[in-house]
């Protein structure tokens, strides 16, 4: 068994279907099984290692393996697990921290089925992940520990440092958006911030209300729209990706690109009949913008994105850096820069002033943690994390951004109304990875 952690971005797919090449070619192995978290994912699996091993990848007659999800696992009939019990077969756990558990009593689904299944059957094993920490602190399956400190214990470690020093992966610029002043008023008093941050912190205010406002999205998507316009000169079909918060909301931020800003844009979410297909046709197209929902946050392959405008509701260091890790792959263009935009918001600071570090100490397993007081907000943490939840927060504010007037709803759907926000001039901080002197 081995576990590598490779920065988002760094090519694990291709990693592991040259393991698997070399494994064939040595007459170690007879058949390869690669598992993953999405249909989308997986697709792309099974095009790499059909690449790479030069046959067909979708165990069908003649195929030397096949790729399939965590989900799928569940359902394999009796005669697919003899088959792997009469060979020698090599499996592939790709984002493997979807899967967690030391033991069938404290796993998840996922979890549970590898354990169960596919442990004690595989000739040699292989799990890969970019981001190896849980948002419910829970262990990684097939994961070791350092004890005391909980660290996780990989193999093999490919850092976003490495990456970047091979050019493998390019370097990131993050850009926090802000705004300097800020006014709260309703029929008690006034109050004046001069920070996003300090503004939620101190009212009713959430960032919900932020990414929902209409000229709060139109000035993050017209930096966004600036920078692209900037790399297509270079590279003509370079690509933008906008992450948001809802159906509605992508649905919002794609009239806003395609009438202010005449851009064109593809959509993409979990409600969408044939969410691949259109995920396909813009990797082969010029188009300049591409928003989802849930769609596009890891292992997805388009190295042609190198702008992104973060507006999701969805606020873990697991998902900010999976969502990173789609414009930092690089390609054969002429400009190879990569951009995000984001709003000053505490947690997604913090995000972006730690990015160097591969596996942020806050990431740790916590052994300490009893899985009773975490098993309720695994099943959420999951959903949340695959984009099918929005983390809704409430509220209670009406906010004015260059004085005009606009109510953001709750989850429920209600208006609140319960203070005035205006806002002043917007300001921005750019956060520049790996510096090369």
């Amino acid at each position: 068994h081995f576990f590598c952690q490779a920065t988002p971005g760094a090519g694990k797919t291709v990693f592991a279907a040259t393991v698997a090449l070399r494994l064939l070619q040595e007459n170690k192995i007879d058949l390869v099984l690669c598992f993953s978290p999405s249909l989308t994912v997986s697709s792309g699996i099974k095009k790499t290692f059909s690449q790479t091993l030069n046959c067909t990848f979708n165990g069908g007659l003649g195929s030397i393996g096949r790729s399939l999800t965590y989900q799928s696992i569940q359902f394999l009939n009796e005669e697919f697990w003899l088959t792997l019990r009469n060979h020698r077969v090599f499996v592939v756990f790709d984002e493997i921290h979807h899967c967690s558990g030391t033991e069938v009593e404290n796993a998840n689904v996922w979890g549970q089925q590898v354990l169960t299944k596919i442990q004690g059957l595989a000739t040699y094993t292989l799990a890969m992940s970019g981001t190896p920490w849980r948002s419910d602190s829970l262990p990684i399956v097939l994961g070791e520990y350092s004890d005391p400190d909980g660290m996780l214990l990989v193999d093999y470690q490919y850092t976003l440092k490495q990456a970047i020093s091979d050019k493998v992966c390019r370097a990131p610029k993050i850009v926090l958006v802000d705004n300097e002043h800020l006014t709260v008023s309703n029929d008690e008093k006034m109050e004046s911030f001069s920070s996003i941050l300090e503004m939620i912190k101190q009212t009713k205010t959430s960032y919900q209300s932020v990414i929902h406002n209409e000229d709060a999205m139109e000035h993050l998507l017209g930096l966004g729209c600036k920078k692209l316009a900037e790399i297509r000169s270079l590279s003509p079909g370079a690509g933008g990706l906008v992450v948001a918060a809802s159906v509605l909301h992508a649905q919002t931020i794609k009239k806003v690109l395609s009438e202010k800003y005449a851009q064109s844009v593809s959509i993409v979410t979990y409600r969408h009949e044939e969410p691949l297909t259109e995920i396909e046709r813009y990797r082969q197209s010029e188009t300049q913008w591409i928003v989802s929902v849930g769609m596009i946050s890891e292992g997805t392959d388009i190295p042609r994105l190198q702008v992104c405008c973060h507006m999701s509701s969805v606020k873990t260091e697991l998902y900010f850096r999976q969502v990173l890790g789609r414009i930092l792959r690089v390609n054969g263009t002429t400009t190879q820069q990569a951009w995000l935009f984001t709003f000053a918001e505490q947690s997604l600071i913090e995000f972006a002033e730690r990015i160097e570090q591969d596996i942020p100490e806050s990431c740790i397993y916590a052994r300490w943690k009893k899985f009773a007081e975490v098993e309720s907000d695994t099943k959420r943490n999951c959903l949340v994390e695959k984009g099918l939840l929005e983390e809704r927060e409430e509220v209670g504010s009406k906010l004015v951004w260059n004085g005009t007037i606009s109510s953001t709803e709750n989850i429920d759907g209600a208006l609140g109304a319960f203070d005035e926000l205006r806002l002043g001039a917007f300001r921005q901080r750019v956060i520049s990875a790996f510096l090369v002197s």
